[in-house]
This record gives structure tokens, sequence and C-alpha cells, in this order.
């Protein structure tokens, strides 16, 4: 098996995620690429996760963060002492298939405008599904709704191979990222005040305004078990609610940040006053504390400049809510199109 030379540090977060380890590290130390080097960034953990990688695994170098980061700060602690060509930032609940590395190295060696790439993502409870956090790739519409394919909201695809092809995206899900390091600490890394969720689509956008590309790989497979870190619920809505608007107003062109955010807030009420209706008031309370979060605080600036969605890669020019609400439309190629995707 010819392979290249480039290193890769694969840097799992984890978080009282002992179990996780146990059931998914074996397969990440299967992996059959060389040279890779296995690294566990524990976010201050309060369970036997540290002493259980140091009697089990002593290969695995261990990267102990003094306190709980979340995912953004988490990861960038730990990047800060990567000096791998490439890293691949791995939820501690992601099964690897053995040749998973292969096809992300040679894909970013024979392009070298490409910063981060994503592997196709599976559900590990149910393996012929797409997984919800990122599935076959990322994309946006025009109000920055995430979606992606193999997944529209809460429908998920069945892998029928229809995704095999490698794709410029719009972002790549922070389960399984592999990226450049030095580009990642060029573009400034995660914005910590994320926290959790959202930070991977709003460092991709960055790495496309700083000229770069994301990518999906078609022949580079994982699975993931999804909600491991953080249930459905209350705080995940939250933070995903707070952190896309967050986004948007770093992100977005002036001339188009109001109008977009002016939808976005209504959109939002729209779904908190029917989650009230309905009985789920802790919905209701999330979106409307994300609304104050967001609103009261102010958000981290980059130094690049902000371009139209129409001028990046991965972007849908309508409304995903739209098709999927109101035309029920589940799929991703009854909605993107070659003539609506940007």
């Amino acid at each position: 098996m010819q392979q290249t030379s480039a290193s890769v540090a694969v840097v799992i977060l984890n978080f009282n995620g002992k179990k996780y380890l146990e059931t998914f590290l074996p397969s990440v130390l299967a992996t059959a690429y060389s040279p890779v080097q296995i690294m566990v960034a524990d976010n201050a953990s309060t369970d036997d996760s540290v002493p259980f990688l140091q009697t089990s695994y002593p290969q695995v170098q261990v990267i102990s963060i003094p306190q709980n980061l979340g995912y953004a700060g988490g990861y960038n602690y730990a990047m800060q002492h990567i000096t791998a060509t490439y890293a691949v930032l791995l939820n501690s609940d992601v099964e690897v298939t053995a040749q998973w590395l292969q096809p992300l190295v040679q894909m970013a060696e024979q392009q070298p405008n490409i910063a981060a790439i994503q592997p196709t993502i599976l559900s590990q409870q149910s393996k012929n599904y797409f997984e919800y956090a990122g599935a076959a790739g990322g994309f946006i519409d025009a109000l920055g709704y995430p979606f992606a394919r193999g997944r529209i909201f809460d429908t998920l695809e069945q892998n029928h191979q229809q995704y095999t092809q490698n794709i410029p995206v719009f972002w790549a899900s922070g389960a399984a990222l592999f990226i450049r390091t030095a580009v990642f600490k060029e573009v400034g890394g995660f914005d910590e005040s994320f926290f959790a969720h959202q930070e991977e689509i709003d460092l991709c956008w960055r790495l496309q305004l700083a000229g770069y590309q994301v990518w999906a790989s078609g022949q580079s497979l994982v699975y993931h078990v999804g909600g491991g870190t953080l249930p459905v619920g209350k705080q995940k809505l939250l933070l995903n609610c707070r952190n896309n608007l967050k986004m948007l107003r770093k992100n977005l062109p002036v001339v188009h940040r109001g109008r977009v955010l002016a939808i976005r807030l209504l959109l939002d009420q729209v779904f908190a006053f029917k989650s009230l209706f309905t009985g789920k008031w802790p919905l209701f309370a999330a979106v409307w504390q994300a609304h104050w979060a967001f609103l009261t605080t102010s958000t981290q600036k980059h130094g690049y400049q902000p371009r139209p969605l129409k001028h990046l890669q991965g972007v849908y020019s309508g409304s995903v809510v739209w098709q999927y609400f109101v035309r029920n439309k589940k799929i991703f190629t009854k909605i993107v199109t070659q003539n609506s995707a940007i």
C-alpha cells in the first residue's frame, strides 16, 4: 500500500467519555496509515478517563486541559500542541474504518488550496443511514440554515452510494474534521465564544473568506453515534440557535446582514411559539434565551473581508425551510439542483 509521508495527528476531545473511548478508540488505533499520532485532549474530565488511557493505552498521548473549555476552546488548546501537517478533530463517539485517512490525505496533498475535508459520516447505530452531524458534506442556504447531503433538518437519507463524489462544500462536520494544522492556526481556530455547536461552520466560513476551499470525501467513511457528547434537548437548541445568529452577524456583509438576521429572528420565534403551543416549553425557553444571549453580547471579529454568500461554495440560493416545511421536499437532491446551488 502506497502512502504519502505527510504526518497526521488524530485528536479526540474527551469529557467524561470513558465509555466512548473504550468502544471506539480501538478502531482509531487500527487506522491503516502512517505516520499518524493518536492523541486525546481531556477537557478536565471527572470520571476515570485519563487513568484508563494511561493504563490501557499508554501509546496514546494525553493532553490535559485545566478546565472544561467546550468543543471550541478545548480544540484550540489542543491544537497548540500539534505539529503534524494535518490534524483530524475527531469526536470520541466516532468509529472509523481502517482506510479512512488515506483518501483525505491524498486529496489534500493533490490540491493545496483545500484546507478542510469531511469524510462521509454514517450512523453508528443504523449503518445504512447518514448521520445528522454532517452526513456527506455540509451546505448552507441563503438565510444561514445549515444542512447536508443526506440530511435535511431531522430527515436522514438511507445510503445508496448516491453521494460518493468528492465535491466542494460550505462546511465540514466537527465530528470528524480533517484540516491543515497551519491553516487552522492561521485563521485563528474556533471562536471560543461558541463553546459548542456550529463553531465548525463558522471556521469553514472563515476558511473560504481567507481563500481556501472545504471539501467532502466520498471515499472516506466513518460512523458517528451522534448526541453522545451533548444529547438533543434545550441546551443543544440554545447553543445552535445562538451560535448560528452569531455566525451570521460576524460573517455576512453589512448590506445583507440586517435583512437576514431579521428574517431569522422571526422564524425562530415562529418555532418557539409552535413549541410552546404543543407543550414543549423547554424549547420555547431555549429560543428566547438564545435570542437574549445573542442580542446582549458582542461577537468576536476576524480580519477577513465578508463576501456575499453567492460568492462562496456550498451555498443553496433559496430557502431550505420553505422547501422542507412548505413544499415537503425532504431529500437533498430534490432541493439542491445544479441551477439552485451556488
